[in-house]
């Protein structure tokens, strides 16, 4: 074997722990780093040109054009390749039964300043959000609507959890995501050209009947508390999504697309 190369069958390995680790948010946060499993996840972070520094292949696993794809890469960057076992890709993903490919990348931060907001005329942003599979989902609706990001407010679930990169379904390589407290992230929007569109109970105004200015940002608030009255204070705009049923709201991700299509449409 190539010295970027390395067969592993030993649970106490460095590597292995070391891998194992990073589904905890301290060791993430700790060591800059995140896991992503199945080939479709990887082979779109690829394609976004986002290599990760480790890929650990299944010994078992079937032979697949997109996975030597995907090792020459790596190799061709210098990462390195581990070779191991089904029980040991358990033991990292977590997973009874695991795929067969899983990457260890290098943390993807962006800062609000970093943002460009003339890329795109809808921008995405969660307060508080708690659930993984919720941002995972606003992350593929802002890959599918073309928005320029997602920006998370204040306490949200970690982008970079096994569960949220694997409900993106790779947006998470394809979209740009930062990480803000409420007041930073009014000095920056109020800095520049920006509307602020919050969705609450608390208004008149339908979402399919209102005004949206490019760059839109969308303001979907925690799933249970909604948007606290002093941030829909803060909005340029607050609209609501009719409910003609018994449910008084939808699901945050579900309104977000909602939400984003409405807004595309309107610009369009």
């Amino acid at each position: 074997m190539t010295h970027n190369r390395l067969l592993i069958t030993g649970f106490s390995n460095p590597a292995v722990k070391a891998a194992r680790a990073l589904r905890e948010k301290k060791h993430r946060k700790r060591e800059g780093r995140f896991l992503a499993e199945g080939l479709r996840l990887l082979t779109e972070a690829r394609e976004a040109g986002i290599l990760p520094e480790a890929l650990w292949l299944g010994q078992q696993r079937d032979p697949h054009p997109l996975v030597d794809a995907l090792e020459q890469a790596v190799v061709a960057a210098g990462g390195t390749i581990y070779e191991t076992t089904t029980d040991i890709l358990s033991k990292i993903s977590g997973k009874d039964n695991p795929q067969t490919v899983l990457g260890v990348f290098a943390d993807l931060p962006t800062s609000l300043q970093a943002l460009d907001r003339s890329r795109s005329g809808i921008w995405l942003v969660a307060q508080s959000m708690r659930d993984p599979g919720n941002l995972g989902t606003m992350l593929r609706t802002c890959d599918a609507v073309g928005a320029g990001g997602l920006i998370l407010v204040d306490q949200c679930v970690d982008p970079f959890s096994v569960e949220a990169v694997r409900a993106s379904m790779g947006a998470v390589f394809t979209v740009p995501v930062a990480q803000a407290e409420w007041g930073d992230f009014l000095t920056w929007l109020r800095a520049g050209e920006g509307q602020l569109v919050g969705t609450s109970l608390n208004t008149r105004f339908d979402y399919r009947g209102a005004d949206y200015v490019a760059p839109c940002f969308l303001l979907i608030g925690n799933e249970a508390q909604g948007l606290p009255p002093a941030y829909e204070a803060e909005c340029d705009l607050l609209v609501k999504i009719p409910m003609l049923g018994k449910a008084d709201s939808l699901n945050a991700a579900v309104a977000a697309a909602v939400m984003a299509y409405e807004v595309l449409a309107r610009q369009g």
